[in-house]
């Protein structure tokens, strides 16, 4: 009853908890109804373009191909000068140390790694935790793991924290993106209340989505997800960040994904150390746009 009470406690705590989807829905509407529009300019494209973790989640990756992969990133400032270099790469953890190589120690490009039983969190925490440590001694800087699903809906909030604590300490200095997978989580109140509970556990980012899921990101869900991190940061002097992703390959809905995000927490977090959009195809269809580029690049 004692644990009980203090989830109760700490979702009474945050108003964001409150917000329904019929006044989210009319929220993402106006809001991007108003402003976006104004945002699809190079200015935003090339910050949207920094901000992406350049994805490779295939059960056909290489060792090879994760390497060519990574040396196209490392190359890109060569070839496009004039333009930053997307913020991270994500790969499996098999994959972290042919990315790492190919990369390079000049570098300031992450090396993001999907672990702790991705893209389900059905399997033991032990095998979680040690596929994690493995993925940062390999050279990962960032661990994206799944929201344990199964206890949040069950009530077992304290499970949630175990897991996702574990897998914090685990990570030792690299940041822990926590997804949520909102598609499963369904409502706004739901998304909110994990969002919450994923940034007491320890989250340095909440995701949407793994991508391999039924659906991905939606408007709504980063907007409910924005709401919380605003009111944790604020409460709590932190600076989580937000990562969106699943499906989000075009320009025009990389910047309406920008608009929310912009508007609720300030364009001053739009930076890779806050924002991420998770991706593969965007990066290509952005560099289309700011540089007239013909050929696929990544």
């Amino acid at each position: 009853m004692e644990e009980y009470n203090k989830y109760k406690e700490l979702f009474k705590v945050y108003e964001c908890s409150k917000l329904t989807d019929a006044s989210v829905a009319k929220a993402v509407k106006n809001i991007v109804e108003e402003k976006a529009e104004k945002n699809d300019n190079e200015d935003v494209l090339k910050t949207i373009f920094s901000c992406i973790d350049l994805t490779s989640l295939n059960n056909t990756d290489t060792e090879e191909k994760i390497a060519d992969f990574a040396q196209k990133v490392a190359d890109f400032n060569e070839v496009y000068p004039e333009l930053p270099n997307v913020a991270a790469v994500c790969v499996y953890p098999s994959c972290v140390a042919a990315a790492k190589e190919a990369l390079g120690d000049d570098t300031d490009v992450e090396i993001a790694s999907v672990a702790a039983g991705f893209p389900a969190p059905q399997t033991f925490l032990e095998v979680k935790v040690a596929e994690t440590a493995m993925a940062v001694l390999e050279g990962a800087t960032e661990i994206d793991m799944v929201f344990p699903l199964q206890y949040f809906l069950e009530g077992k909030y304290d499970r949630v924290e175990e897991e996702i604590s574990e897998i914090k300490s685990a990570c030792r200095g690299a940041r822990l993106k926590v997804i949520l997978e909102i598609c499963a989580l369904k409502s706004a109140a739901n998304i909110a209340k994990a969002s919450i509970l994923a940034m007491a556990c320890g989250a340095d980012f909440i995701k949407t989505s793994t991508g391999k899921s039924m659906a991905g990101a939606t408007l709504e869900g980063v907007y409910v997800m924005c709401q919380a991190v605003k009111e944790w940061n604020e409460k709590n002097g932190a600076k989580v960040g937000v990562k969106v992703a699943g499906g989000v390959s075009e320009t025009a809905d990389a910047v309406k994904y920008y608009t929310i995000v912009s508007e609720i927490l300030g364009k001053q977090y739009i930076t890779k150390e806050t924002f991420r959009i998770g991706a593969s195809r965007l990066a290509n269809n952005v560099l289309a746009q700011i540089a007239d580029m013909q050929e696929k690049y990544f």
